[in-house]
């Protein structure tokens, strides 16, 4: 937690669809995160789907096929792997 004070991302639980995307702009912006970013609803049916806790990095093809799962993070994080997949999947298509 306090590295989320420190960072400035601490906020109340957002109650509606709209505090959630502020929230999420907000994080995106303060935490300089240079990547797409998408919101899942709050049935939370992405996450139940991905297993996104611990942290991990995907590359989730059209129609839902999961293409390349890190290992959690962030110690499980290698960039280089994500790049192989998305060349890899590039090449395919």
């Amino acid at each position: 937690m306090q590295s989320n004070v420190h960072d400035g991302v601490l906020f109340a639980s957002p109650r509606n669809e709209a505090e959630r995307f502020s929230v999420a702009g907000s994080c995106v912006r303060k935490l300089g995160i240079k990547f797409p970013a998408l919101v899942d609803g709050f049935d939370n049916r992405v996450e139940a789907a991905y297993t996104g806790w611990p942290d991990r990095m995907y590359l989730i093809a059209p129609g839902g096929r999961i293409l390349y799962k890190s290992r959690p993070g962030p110690f499980g994080f290698h960039p280089e792997d994500l790049a192989a997949a998305i060349t890899r999947a590039v090449k395919v298509h």
